[in-house]
């Protein structure tokens, strides 16, 4: 990823694509390599502009966030999704996560949380508003095996998955191989029924919380 992080806005919203703009545009490190107000103009245009992150509105005229997610993802494997909705209804952010969205804020959000959530997303991080993260959590509890438990190596790569750490940097911490790194996770998120890296570090902020 590029030192300064490249975002393209979906939005069916111009004048939402220009207030977001001109936040990202003011902020260090960061800046608006494109835009599309659909679906079909940002399949177009995001492979051209090569950013590192795609800012995508829930609802948009040809389709929703979750599958728009997904179609993004598949064509540009390496490009991160961060979805920046007005809906936080359980089923809506679940299926965007499922979708392999790597943030989740809501349009409610200071201007300040944006440019942060980004940046976190930019570093592997899972950016998740705390709305939704307190909305979700008994869809999250009652979709989850309770009898399951994680080993104490096991309990130490998720709570390093939460942090938004690469297997590369797991494997420096544990001292362990990137290969075995790379296979517990693959297995940590078999065991919770998670489908990324987001959804497994959602499930274990859960946990330490109920602890």
């Amino acid at each position: 990823m590029s030192n300064n992080i490249r975002v393209f806005l979906v939005d069916d919203h111009a004048i939402v694509r220009s207030g977001i703009a001109n936040l990202i545009e003011h902020s260090d490190g960061i800046t608006v390599c494109g835009q599309a107000g659909s679906l079909k103009e940002a399949y177009v245009n995001i492979k051209s502009s090569k950013p590192d992150i795609v800012l995508l509105d829930i609802k948009l005229p040809d389709g929703d966030g979750a599958s728009g997610c997904r179609e993004i993802k598949k064509q540009n494997p390496s490009v991160r999704v961060m979805i920046l909705s007005a809906f936080a209804e359980d089923s809506i952010v679940l299926e965007a996560i499922k979708a392999g969205a790597d943030g989740y804020l809501l349009k409610s959000v200071a201007s300040e949380n944006i440019i942060t959530g980004l940046k976190d997303v930019a570093a592997n991080k899972p950016a998740l508003d705390p709305i939704i993260v307190s909305k979700i959590m008994s869809s999250v509890k009652n979709k989850q095996p309770q009898d399951e438990f994680l080993s104490p190596q096991e309990q130490e790569i998720i709570e390093l998955v939460s942090q938004g750490k690469t297997n590369r940097e797991i494997s420096e911490v544990l001292v362990l191989s990137e290969k075995t790194v790379r296979n517990n996770v693959s297995k940590l998120l078999k065991k919770l029924n998670a489908t990324n890296r987001t959804e497994a570090a959602m499930y274990w902020q859960r946990m330490k919380l109920l602890k």
